[in-house]
């Protein structure tokens, strides 16, 4: 407090000009009206500027918690598709919703941790088995296939990425179902796949689509990306080409888990079926 009073009274010249000068301002603006309007007009502009800066602090502040309100939105969505679901009846040209049934089921997550300049690259997600996540579940986001959950914990899970590898998709044209096998490429380009074992009376053209074919993991219809060489080394008699990835992986935040109700029925079909051949 000493300290204080002897700042004060050292600089009290100063400190008694600037409460002089507030009081003739304020006696200038008060009693002058075009003064008083020139200020006011500028309070109310600082105030409105103050208030958007504001405003847009809250909304980055908020960008998170939104983007999370999205991703679980998307997710129900994607399950509303019709790709999600499977058509329980046969032999009928025009069928009713009602015998749709649920295939595939989505669940949100947020990417916390990402690889994409190694051989072999995964990413974290912030779900685990608490929240339904299996190992051999698919992985995608709203711009095609990401990969395989590989390793789970009760809150997060590691996803093999198809940036890997060993990571092997079914895969198949858009325009022709003509089915090969998505793998990534061998130059370790982040943006590049290679779509193998093509029949070779297939005719591709660059700019084709290439999705998944519905065989494994994924429902049929998530795009891989598009060709964008038909003419890549190897093959024999079927073709292989280059595929430019849809998915940025180096910008992933959210992404969906895909949950296929027949997959354990299937795996266990086919489980059976290679014993019988043993």
């Amino acid at each position: 407090m000493r300290n204080l009073w002897i700042f004060i009274s050292r600089y009290n010249a100063f400190f008694l000009f600037l409460i002089f000068e507030g009081i003739g301002l304020f006696i200038y603006v008060k009693y002058n009206s075009f003064q008083q309007a020139t200020f006011i007009n500028s309070a109310n502009q600082l105030t409105g500027y103050s208030y958007a800066r504001v405003n847009e602090l809250q909304s980055y502040i908020s960008l998170r918690e939104e983007n999370e309100k999205l991703a679980s939105a998307n997710a129900q969505l994607r399950g509303e598709l019709k790709s999600a679901f499977y058509i329980d009846t046969l032999g009928k040209r025009k069928v009713n919703d009602t015998v749709y049934k649920q295939q595939y089921v989505y669940i949100p997550a947020r990417v916390i941790n990402n690889s994409i300049n190694r051989r072999n690259n995964y990413l974290t997600i912030n779900r685990g088995g608490d929240d339904g996540i299996k190992k051999g579940q698919g992985v995608i986001c709203a711009q095609g296939v990401v990969g395989i959950v590989m390793f789970v914990g009760p809150h997060m899970s590691v996803v093999r990425s198809l940036l890997h590898k060993d990571s092997k998709f079914s895969a198949m044209l858009a325009s022709n179902k003509a089915i090969g096998s998505m793998v990534w490429s061998d130059d370790l380009d982040p943006h590049k796949g290679l779509l193998l074992d093509v029949t070779n009376n297939i005719k591709p053209h660059v700019g084709e689509l290439v999705v998944t074919s519905g065989y494994s993991l994924f429902p049929a219809g998530i795009p891989y990306g598009k060709v964008s060489n038909t003419h890549a080394k190897g093959g024999g008699f079927f073709l292989n080409m280059e595929i430019a990835l849809s998915v940025d992986f180096s910008k992933l935040q959210y992404v969906d888990v895909v949950i296929d109700k027949f997959a354990e029925e299937q795996a266990g079909l086919e489980a059976q079926e290679k014993k019988d051949e043993q």
